[in-house]
């Protein structure tokens, strides 16, 4: 059986994959190198200011099959950078190797890269050839792609709810919706974003950590979204030293690791993505209460809904859940013991 770009492409996506996590606010690459159908070197960008994929696959090769390397085909799911950034341009690694077959899932949307990766290639005379796969390869880096083309972060609404439809019950008391997979993943979820938001209701009454504790990673920046700007210096978020942004109508003003950002988030989420955007935040994550979730799809301001249902949980009366967009798509319906687990796009 003959192998195509395709597959060699695959495989290098599912490397990429290793990386999540770990590089924002770089993207996730893979690359793999092919010899006459056979890979002899692979690598993925590992983590953020370390080795690109480039260079770590180049790098992978054995010493008896080095000699190989300008004869390869390289394969590299985002077009190799051609600036100075926390490493050397890769696409002068690919020239100095020799290399002259290379295969580009998607072009890089950052302003430094667009373009000018293959551009530089094509004029060192290697063959290049682009949008191989290209759907997956942009989907897997959606969150880079969305920041870098649309100046915002990618937004995801995320809560739990009753199998009868509701968030909390009405006594402020609260209510363990979810199992223990279903935490780790909502863990996992955690790890893979820039930030965290909440409102200001969830903070008084949850005094949440929103840090990932069930799951390696690191954890997001914190934010909240208050009508008030106040809150008492006892909750748990404001005792670790990590840094908590708190988007108020008020005022603007740093106290301890609580930086006050003074918005106007009346009509629209625009300020506040604003700011969010301009410190880099790629991906935001927003686990708040009903109201602010509302918010977020009232204002069409998100890009993907993920829903975990407690099946044999009935409470028959609480906060009911936000009420979802009419057109919808879901991409992921899975079973968590109990736990129905849904993303919609």
């Amino acid at each position: 059986m003959i192998l195509d770009d395709e597959y060699f492409m695959a495989h290098a996506i599912t490397l990429a994959e290793k990386g999540i996590g770990m590089v924002s606010p770089n993207p996730l690459v893979g690359a793999v190198l092919v010899y006459n159908q056979r890979i002899i070197g692979e690598g993925y960008h590992m983590k953020y200011g370390e080795a690109h994929a480039e260079v770590n696959c180049i790098n992978s090769v054995s010493e008896e099959d080095k000699h190989l390397i300008p004869l390869s085909k390289l394969y590299v799911t985002l077009e190799p950078c051609v600036h100075f950034g926390k490493t050397p341009p890769c696409a002068d690694l690919i020239i100095k190797a020799g290399i002259k077959d290379v295969v580009i899932a998607a072009l890089d949307p950052f302003e430094e890269v667009n373009g000018k990766g293959v551009e530089k290639l094509v004029h060192a005379d290697i063959e290049v050839r682009t949008d191989v796969l290209q759907y997956e390869a942009r989907f897997q880096n959606r969150r880079f792609f969305w920041f870098h083309e649309n100046k915002q972060p990618y937004i995801i609404l995320k809560w739990a709810q009753t199998a009868d439809g509701f968030m909390a019950s009405f006594d402020d008391e609260r209510l363990l919706i979810t199992g223990d997979l279903s935490n780790e993943l909502v863990h996992q979820w955690r790890s893979e974003e820039d930030a965290i938001m909440i409102g200001a209701r969830t903070a008084l009454l949850d005094d949440p950590l929103l840090t990932v504790r069930h799951v390696p990673g690191k954890s997001p920046l914190r934010v909240i979204v208050s009508g008030e700007g106040e809150f008492p210096s006892s909750l748990r978020m404001f005792n670790d030293g990590n840094p908590v942004i708190i988007f108020n109508p008020y005022k603007e003003e740093n106290v301890g690791n609580q930086h006050f950002k003074k918005v106007d988030y009346s009509s629209d989420p625009v300020e506040m993505m604003e700011i969010l955007y301009n410190m880099n935040v790629q991906s935001l994550i927003v686990e708040g209460g009903p109201t602010l979730l509302q918010y977020f799809i009232d204002h069409y301001f998100w890009n993907e809904i993920r829903i975990i249902t407690n099946t044999t949980l009935f409470i028959e009366n609480g906060v009911p859940t936000p009420i979802l967009p009419d057109e919808v798509d879901i991409v992921m319906d899975e079973m968590f013991e109990n736990d129905r687990v849904i993303v919609i796009i």
